[in-house]
């Protein structure tokens, strides 16, 4: 697939991973509509960045985890760039949730976004796609789901059930859209920790590195310009996973 001229949604595309992600995509001439909740002046810059590249892009605002926002915001950017061949579920809350901490309004809120947004802003997309256009959802996972852990238990759980989910609608959606995801691991150091952090973090990685923007743009390129990958889950993570 020619990715040139085609047309994306980025959700969470303000910040981090999502942010990178907007930019990998415009660096291929595709037009871009970057998602954001509070990240403004983020999306803003993810804008200012890609129409550098020479790519259409325009930032809509929307909090996913209000119910009817998802099928809203994929009607507001198929008005504003036109009917959508990308979808890219990016946008997450990630809440350090113990099980002693963990609330409902926490509970809620975690899996608003990560996981039902994700699964209504695809039945839209796809939707609006027919049964004709081949188009691609990707989910943005998370390396660290597939082993038990106490941290962050709430958002591990929305992770790991959208791993399922993306299997789901990959049979579900098929065969004229395609649904991946990619599961990141040390990308990018958490919000407040820096390089020294991540070199630590590299000890315990088998490839002894962590990874780069640019690792994860290589794996978005090649389940977009793929015509026949769907329903697998790509690890860019060194091997933690493991």
């Amino acid at each position: 697939m020619d990715l040139g001229g085609k047309t994306a949604l980025v959700t969470g595309g303000g910040v981090r991973l999502g942010k990178e992600i907007a930019l990998a995509l415009a660096g291929q001439r595709v037009r871009i509509v970057v998602h954001y909740n509070r990240s403004a002046l983020g999306a803003e810059d993810t804008v200012k960045k890609i129409r550098a590249l020479g790519a259409e892009a325009v930032a809509l605002q929307a909090d996913l985890g209000l119910a009817g926002t998802a099928p809203d915001l994929i009607h507001r950017a198929i008005d504003v760039m036109g009917p959508l061949d990308f979808l890219i579920n990016s946008a997450a809350v990630f809440d350090a949730d113990s099980a002693s901490a963990v609330t409902e309004v926490s509970w809620d809120e975690q899996f608003a976004v990560n996981l039902k947004a994700p699964f209504f802003l695809s039945l839209e997309f796809a939707a609006q796609v027919g049964r004709e256009r081949r188009a691609h959802i990707i989910n943005m996972a998370d390396a660290s789901v597939g082993r038990p852990a106490a941290a962050r238990l709430i958002y591990r759980l929305t992770k790991a059930s959208l791993v399922h989910m993306t299997k789901d609608l990959a049979i579900a959606l098929a065969p004229n859209i395609q649904v991946n995801a990619i599961a990141p691991g040390a990308i990018l150091p958490p919000v407040g920790k820096g390089q020294a952090y991540m070199e630590e973090l590299a000890k315990k990685i088998p490839a002894l590195q962590v990874g780069s923007p640019e690792e994860l743009a290589k794996a978005l390129l090649y389940l977009l310009h793929s015509d026949f990958v769907t329903g697998e889950i790509i690890y860019v993570s060194g091997g933690a996973q493991l």
